[in-house]
């Protein structure tokens, strides 16, 4: 697995989001950028993640950041997780892992004993020039903003 590191150039991609709009690395020009990738939709860690980025958005828009989720779930499930939880950020339906692979988070994982492949969770912070700015890789999906601002 080869993750994205703190001052490499993030390549431009683009996905569709929840509701079918494309949405590329571009869109945030000139802005910070957080992407957070978590596993999968719906589920207890992801939600609590995506949750408690919510509850802290104005917080961190106050700092300037701009907040994009990202798993391989589809448009559907996208759009039901962020209409359930009422997110005011835009989650990617990367199905084909382009963006996942571009920032080098899918790779070997364990759970209860059994090893997969799967999504890391873990976030990235872009800067205005698109380099990457700051890698939480271990993600604490109940204070999760506090660790953006630290």
């Amino acid at each position: 697995m080869k993750t994205l590191q703190v001052g490499d150039k993030v390549p431009n991609f683009i996905s569709k989001d929840q509701d079918g709009n494309l949405v590329s690395l571009s869109d945030y020009k000139g802005k910070k950028l957080v992407v957070f990738f978590y596993p999968k939709a719906n589920t207890p860690g992801c939600t609590d993640e995506a949750c408690n980025l919510r509850d802290n958005y104005n917080v961190l828009q106050k700092q300037g950041y701009e907040l994009v989720g990202v798993s391989a779930d589809s448009e559907k499930q996208q759009k039901n997780f962020k209409e359930k939880f009422k997110f005011p950020f835009p989650l990617l339906a990367d199905e084909d892992k382009s963006i996942i692979s571009t920032f080098g988070v899918w790779g070997p994982k364990k759970f209860m004993g059994k090893e997969y492949e799967g999504i890391h969770r873990m976030t990235f912070v872009i800067n205005q020039k698109g380099e990457v700015e700051k890698v939480i890789e271990k993600v604490k999906t109940k204070d999760h903003a506090a660790q953006l601002l630290a």
